[in-house]
């Protein structure tokens, strides 16, 4: 059985999601995340979730070792290369430096774990 993330309305809805939590965010670290428009937003949800699938795992597999040797916060550089994979593919979007991208990653975490707490339904027993 397909999950709900899975089907056509939740690919988009969580892609909705992703682009608000890119946008607002860049909103709030204006300093050192520039996102020009709501549009570029959606682009860079999308070229991170063609990342998060493609490159991702590659970097985590190829740092393996110093992910262990530092107890998993490598994953934060993992995760920061990622985003400048992403700067350096979209127009539109740049990040000032490391820690802006440390930040940037946190946030739009924090945010969409926030948002897509939002959508769930609390389980009812009848």
């Amino acid at each position: 059985m397909a999950q709900a993330q899975d089907t056509p309305g939740g690919i988009i809805r969580n892609l909705v999601i992703n682009t608000i939590s890119v946008y607002f965010v860049s909103l709030l670290l204006k300093r050192g995340i520039i996102v020009d428009s709501f549009l570029t937003a959606l682009i860079v949800a999308v070229v991170m979730s063609v990342l998060n699938v493609t490159l991702k795992p590659l970097l985590i597999f190829i740092t393996i070792p110093l992910t262990l040797v530092t107890f998993g916060l490598f994953l934060l550089v993992v995760n920061v290369l990622t985003l400048y994979a992403a700067d350096y593919l979209v127009d539109g979007f740049e990040i000032a430096g490391f820690w802006w991208a440390v930040a940037f990653s946190l946030l739009v975490s924090f945010l969409n774990s926030v948002l897509f707490g939002l959508g769930k339904r609390p389980n009812t027993y009848q």
